[in-house]
C-alpha cells in the first residue's frame, strides 16, 4: 500500500465547496473558549460539508491566528455567523424549522447510537463550553439532547473530539437514510 500524495486526494476548491450540496446540519458553539477547538470544529465541518457554524457568546471568530492554526483554511469554505447571545441563534434556527439537539448529559437523554435522523430534516447540533457545557437555557430551548456513551473515569470528551464523533455519526446516518 502507498500513501497518496496531496495531488491525488481530489480535493475540491473553496468555490466548488460553496456550490456543493451540504449535509443539513448547522453546528452551534455555545460559549466555546478555546480558539483551537473552534478551528478544529471548522476543519471537521469542512470535511463533512455541513451548512454552517454559528459562533455564539464568547466563542472566538475568524480571522484569528489561533483558529487558523487548527482550521487550516476551513474558515474560508465553511459559512459562519456570530451571535452575541446563543438564544438568538437558537430562535433563528427554530424559526427556520431546524430540529435542535444539544450534545449534553441530561436526565432522559438519548445515546448517540440510538438517534435516527429523519429523512429530509435539518438539524442544529449545539456544543457547549469546555467546563460548563451547554447552558440550561439553551437545553430548555432544544428539542432533545444526545450524549456519547463513555465508560472511563472522566465522562467528558474534548469538544472538538465530540464534534468529530457526532458529525461522523450524523453523516453516516443521514447518507444512509436519504438513500432509502
Amino acid at each position: 500500500m502507498r500513501k497518496l500524495s496531496i495531488h491525488e486526494l481530489n480535493r475540491i476548491s473553496t468555490h466548488q465547496f460553496k456550490d456543493a450540496d451540504k449535509l443539513p446540519i448547522v453546528v452551534v458553539l455555545d460559549n466555546v473558549r478555546s480558539l483551537n477547538n473552534v478551528g478544529s470544529i471548522f476543519r471537521t465541518a469542512d470535511a463533512f460539508r455541513i451548512e454552517a457554524i454559528y459562533l455564539c457568546g464568547v466563542t472566538g471568530t475568524p480571522p484569528h491566528r489561533e483558529i487558523q492554526k487548527t482550521a487550516l483554511g476551513a474558515t474560508e469554505s465553511v459559512v459562519w455567523k456570530h451571535y452575541t447571545h446563543t438564544i438568538d441563534a437558537i430562535q433563528e434556527l427554530k424559526n427556520n424549522k431546524y430540529t435542535l439537539i444539544a450534545l449534553e448529559q441530561v436526565e432522559s437523554g438519548m445515546h448517540l447510537q440510538n438517534f435516527a435522523p429523519q429523512k429530509n430534516n435539518t438539524y442544529a447540533l449545539v456544543f457547549g463550553n469546555e467546563v460548563s457545557g451547554v447552558a440550561q437555557e439553551i437545553i430548555n430551548a432544544c428539542d432533545s439532547c444526545i450524549e456519547i456513551p463513555q465508560f472511563g473515569t472522566k465522562h467528558s470528551f474534548n469538544i472538538s473530539v465530540s464534534a468529530g464523533i457526532v458529525l461522523w455519526d450524523f453523516y453516516c446516518k443521514i447518507k444512509t437514510t436519504n438513500q432509502k
